[in-house]
């Protein structure tokens, strides 16, 4: 029977862009779900952008935006990115959202009947210069056990003890600087350290929940059973505070570690209330159904301790599994403004870099476990170049072309299609190091020597499809457990035992003798079914290239059991089209550069980032002096965005329609389509040059200029005006 699966990755917040350490957990989960849907899993991927807290709400005010436009804004921008690589969601919420606020509400309203919440009066820092008490995140100081600098209030990031903010050493204000002051407030708490909540946690962090090394660590923050060292939680915010209000608490909010999980539940509630699915068949305790979480180990004590106490004492179901992987570093090193490392996911697609080529890479090094992951430049373009390009893409290159012009694209019959079984005369490539670490049935797996019977293979056609074919269920197990780079190993293993019989059949001088025809329609045919078997066990991670293979195959979407059949005598295939480009060294380096910053002092920290580091920006030194009279000849009027709209054809370029206050709107084409979603921008009011001499385009003739702020990294941003400016005023 199919499973019924609800996967989620870590809700990103709504303060930075994505980069490519981001990209590492949702290209994980995405390559996953996948998987699962391929072997007719009913499985549903939602994901949300995390948006309450102080971090958002200081931003907004900074930008002079509601925290609603903020959060709107960045959504869009990371649906972008994640469209970018292929990460598919089923459905991509928000956590500010009336279904999130709801099961926060009634998540709490249960604590507190079963008697988990506590109010207390608590001492707590205030910042005297902005007037409001600083959230744990926002107070930053020594901490109290390993003394490591500049520690947040709330957990240190280097030995990842948690304390309350007025235990740390020496602290300061991260919103101002200033000295805080100690001041008292009631806050209200969830009673962790409940003998309830003890209980629960040990047997549940033994269980096969947690990956072992993350149940490790559970124990120890835990404690032994005469211990009790988890602390209660506490879960409100003083206003003021972008976020829900607790019920019947004026002026308190909920902290944004309690919602920030519920919003798992909201995005999946919306994506229920519109496809007619029962929430509680995935949600309610009992459910049969599977629910896994993937999250980074960074934020594992809040998954593997807080959330789950929450849902099992509050009446839902806890996660059927905790998916935790490591850190990303770059060259071996930690992810750096100064050496460009620090990548983001648009500066990435901008430089015209694949994203399955990352898409590749990073399964090629993630197995399963929480090992932190290097992505090597040097070794992503060869790695890229080697396997995909000069393995895979290689074999249907060679071979595709002659089936066009000597047989008019139809196939021959291949042998008789067995069902795998696994024996001793199979090889697939796994060393016997390799065996030794799998996760899944040993039986599953060969132990046989790969080299020995490869001439065997190659002079057997029905051996060697028959070896392509028996991959497929040790290859299902080794999806179903993670570890992607194995997977990746044995495929590419088959692909190079696929290359070898192309090179020993020698279609390009078959074709050329022309006296052994059918031994070339042969040749060529199995070499098209062998691609069609290893596009099939590609497809979770290059999905785009895939369809690219379905086309030129003329097939249907190909499912994991199509690997047990070949297509049938007669099948026509399509005309063979170049499938993939080599990863040119200058697109790497122009990325690099692309994302090199000055990192200088800061000075203003009003959005120190939970999940994305905040961006510092180069500013481009100041031009000539002018007159007042050279200014004066700019004529510069407030422009209404009447319309907006793509341009066919235009790769950066939007058409604007303006209103200046004129008979008639005029037309202006402006280069900002990489940073504005047209329907965005209508009814905005903004800043064009108006006595620019008009300018004929291939589009059309642009009639003046919008203005709009840019620097040396990413983004552009057009000018914005008070409430009261209208079409036409000059700007003086």
């Amino acid at each position: 029977m199919p499973r019924k699966i609800l996967v989620t990755s870590a809700l990103p917040y709504a303060n930075g862009s994505i980069h490519l350490g981001h990209l590492v957990e949702y290209i994980q989960t995405d390559i996953w779900v996948r998987f699962q849907k391929m072997l007719g899993n009913t499985c549903y991927y939602v994901c949300a952008d995390d948006t309450h807290g102080t971090p958002v709400m200081l931003r907004a005010e900074k930008e002079g935006i509601t925290p609603e436009e903020l959060i709107d804004r960045v959504w869009h921008e990371h649906k972008a990115d994640f469209d970018g690589f292929h990460v598919t969601f089923d459905h991509y919420g928000s956590t500010n959202s009336a279904e999130t606020k709801e099961f926060a509400q009634a998540i709490y309203r249960n604590l507190k009947a079963a008697d988990l919440i506590e109010v207390r009066s608590v001492e707590q820092f205030y910042d005297p210069v902005k007037n409001m008490f600083l959230p744990d995140r926002f107070i930053k100081g020594e901490c109290p056990k390993c003394h490591a600098k500049d520690q947040y209030g709330d957990n240190c990031e280097a030995c990842g003890t948690t304390y309350a903010p007025t235990e740390l050493i020496n602290p300061y204000s991260a919103v101002s600087g200033a000295q805080p002051e100690r001041r008292n407030s009631d806050h209200y708490f969830f009673k962790l350290s409940d003998l309830r909540c003890q209980e629960f946690l040990r047997k549940w962090t033994r269980s096969d929940t947690l990956q072992s090394e993350a149940s490790n660590k559970m124990q120890e923050w835990l404690g032994s059973e005469s211990e009790n060292k988890l602390s209660d939680w506490d879960i409100s915010r003083d206003a003021p505070y972008f976020g829900f209000e607790i019920p019947d608490a004026p002026g308190k909010y909920f902290y944004v570690w309690l919602d920030a999980p519920v919003g798992y539940m909201g995005s999946f509630k919306q994506f229920c209330n519109a496809n007619n699915i029962n929430f509680d068949d995935y949600w309610k305790q009992g459910s049969d159904a599977e629910l896994y979480h993937f999250i980074g180990k960074d934020i594992l004590y809040f998954h593997a301790l807080f959330w789950p106490a929450m849902l099992q004492h509050a009446g839902f179901r806890t996660p059927t599994k905790l998916f935790a992987h490591g850190f990303l570093t770059v060259n071996g090193e930690k992810m750096s403004k100064s050496r460009g490392t620090f990548i983001t996911a648009d500066s990435y697609l901008k430089q015209g870099l694949n994203p399955e080529y990352l898409r590749y890479y990073y399964a090629a090094k993630l197995n399963g476990t929480m090992e932190d992951l290097d992505l090597s430049l040097e070794d992503f373009v060869a790695k890229v170049n080697s396997d995909l390009i000069g393995k895979y893409v290689n074999i249907a290159s060679r071979t595709a072309g002659f089936i066009t012009k000597h047989f008019g694209g139809a196939l021959m019959e291949m042998p008789e299609s067995v069902h795998p079984i696994y024996d001793q005369s199979s090889v697939i490539a796994l060393s016997n190091e390799e065996t030794d670490r799998a996760d899944i049935n040993p039986q599953s797996v060969n132990k046989l020597d790969a080299t020995r019977d490869e001439d065997h293979l190659i002079n057997n056609p029905q051996k060697l499809l028959h070896e392509f074919q028996s991959a497929s269920p040790a290859l299902a197990g080794i999806y179903e457990n993670r570890d992607f780079a194995k997977a990746l190993r044995l495929i590419m293993r088959l692909a190079d035992i696929a290359n070898k019989f192309v090179n020993e059949e020698k279609p390009w001088e078959l074709s050329k003798l022309g006296i052994q025809p059918e031994k070339l329609h042969f040749a060529c045919s199995l070499s098209i079914n062998l691609v069609r078997i290893l596009t099939i066990y590609l497809k979770p991670v290059l999905p785009k290239l895939a369809v690219q293979v379905e086309s030129f195959l003329n097939v249907t979407p190909l499912q994991w059991s199509d690997a047990l059949h070949t297509l049938p005598g007669g099948h026509t295939i399509n005309p063979y089209q170049h499938l993939m480009t080599r990863v040119d060294q200058k697109q790497i380096d122009a990325m690099i550069e692309a994302n090199k910053q000055t990192l200088e002092p800061a000075t203003d920290t009003h959005s120190p980032a939970r999940h994305a580091e905040a961006q510092q920006h180069a500013i481009a030194p100041i031009a000539e002096t002018i007159s007042i009279d050279e200014f004066s000849k700019v004529d510069l009027r407030v422009a209404k965005i009447v319309n907006a709209e793509h341009v066919e054809g235009a790769e950066k370029l939007l058409k604007l329609t303006l209103d200046i206050g004129e008979a008639q709107p005029r037309t202006v084409f402006a280069g900002i389509k990489s940073a504005y979603d047209p329907e965005k921008l209508k009814g905005r009011m903004t800043v064009m040059v108006a006595n620019l001499a008009p300018r004929k385009m291939k589009f059309g003739l642009s009639e003046g200029m919008v203005l709009a702020a840019s620097g040396d990294a990413p983004g552009l941003f057009i000018l914005s005006l008070d409430d009261g400016a209208q079409p036409g005023m000059r700007i003086k």
